[in-house]
């Protein structure tokens, strides 16, 4: 089994989770992604010149089938597993008084079940290299805001982050919650523009990840909040 860390990030094909990717691959790391669209996932990779670190699978983030089998698969192609960068999700865009609710189960599922999922798929691998979980919440998970149900999925996801610190320290794996602020993303594409003011890039965002993963053994960095400077809320 090689030395050289490998990194499983889920909605990797594009936004935050490509960008992280990079990095990492430029780094000389191992990288595996997962996406639902298999286009994408490909188009990712040969933009990237198909590199041999480089492992794209096809799957839902919110399925305990697809994600237990992209731990599998990461396994059998690098041979371990340090970090696991729970990163896929969306947004609605609506609200709780007037929104569509049909669109609600698969983004609370997505963004509020599929981190657990991964956690729970990944954790023997992560015992075995005390490596660490990375989970990609939202300052929406901090601050309120109204009939945002959006933001209620990453409150959740901070909650799970130290509820799970708390579970798996003692096993010398860490957690790492990174809570962007307003990132220019296709996060954006269902809600028709960009929000107003200032935004951070998707690279931008990934120097975060990449820092809190790179730190020494035996620190373990659990809250990154990183905003777009002017954004008050």
């Amino acid at each position: 089994m090689s030395d050289t860390a490998v990194t499983l990030i889920t909605g990797g094909g594009s936004g935050i989770g490509a960008a992280v990717a990079r990095r990492l691959l430029e780094s000389g790391q191992r990288v595996a992604v997962t996406g639902r669209g298999q286009e994408r996932l490909r188009a990712f990779g040969a933009e990237l010149g198909d590199p041999e670190g480089l492992l794209t699978i096809r799957g839902n983030a919110a399925d305990h089938g697809d994600v237990a089998a992209a731990v599998e698969a990461t396994l059998k192609r690098f041979g371990r597993l340090d970090t696991v960068v729970a990163n896929a999700g969306f947004a609605t865009h609506d609200s709780v008084a007037e929104g569509d609710p049909a669109g609600w189960t698969e983004m609370v599922l997505t963004n509020g079940l599929g981190p657990a999922l991964l956690i729970r798929a990944s954790i023997d691998a992560l015992r075995e290299s005390r490596g660490r979980i990375v989970l990609v919440g939202s300052v929406a998970g901090f601050v309120n805001t109204p009939g945002n149900i959006y933001g209620a999925t990453k409150w959740a996801v901070t909650g799970l982050a130290e509820n799970t610190r708390r579970e798996v320290t003692q096993w010398g794996v860490g957690v790492t919650l990174i809570a962007p602020g307003r990132v220019e993303t296709p996060f954006w594409d269902g809600n028709g523009a960009l929000p107003p003011g200032d935004l951070l890039t998707a690279d931008q965002i990934a120097d975060s990840v990449v820092w809190a993963m790179g730190q020494p053994a035996g620190v373990d960095v659990n809250t990154v909040v990183v905003r777009p400077l002017g954004q008050p809320n």
